[in-house]
């Protein structure tokens, strides 16, 4: 069951460490973590913006829920040059761990993407982007 902002994180982030740990491995950026991006390999960041929070029950403040909406962006970054295969390949991956999927009480809806970003890190990256918006019942 999801009550807080850090349950809805620890859903989405831990599905993704999950799979970005499953080979072909990629190395994840999350949200005010220390991260070196490798400069031979595709790598993700990670980013969770949650929005607007309405009532679903009238019951009193410590029983009652509210309905969380969020998106949850994510960024697939690979080297220039070599083509859109890998980025979609990674965006496929990311695609399918969300993709209408209901995750402890945190309900997806369908992934958009993979779309072209300008990147603003460097000329040395491709990227792309996959978002998903998402509703989760909080306490």
């Amino acid at each position: 069951m999801t009550s807080t902002y850090n349950d809805v994180r620890a859903v989405i982030e831990g599905r993704i460490a999950t799979e970005m740990a499953n080979s072909p491995a990629y190395q994840v950026a999350y949200p005010n973590t220390a991260f070196t991006p490798p400069t031979d390999a595709p790598w993700l960041s990670v980013d969770i913006q949650f929005g607007d929070n309405t009532y679903v029950t009238l019951l009193a403040p410590t029983t009652g829920r509210n309905r969380q909406s969020g998106v949850l962006t994510v960024n697939i970054f690979a080297d220039v040059g070599t083509g859109a295969a890998a980025a979609y390949t990674i965006a496929e991956r990311v695609k399918d761990l969300f993709d209408r999927k209901t995750v402890n009480e945190v309900m997806f809806d369908a992934a958009s993407g993979p779309s072209q970003v300008a990147s603003g890190l460097s000329d040395s990256f491709y990227q792309v982007q996959v978002s998903v918006s998402f509703d989760a019942y909080l306490s």
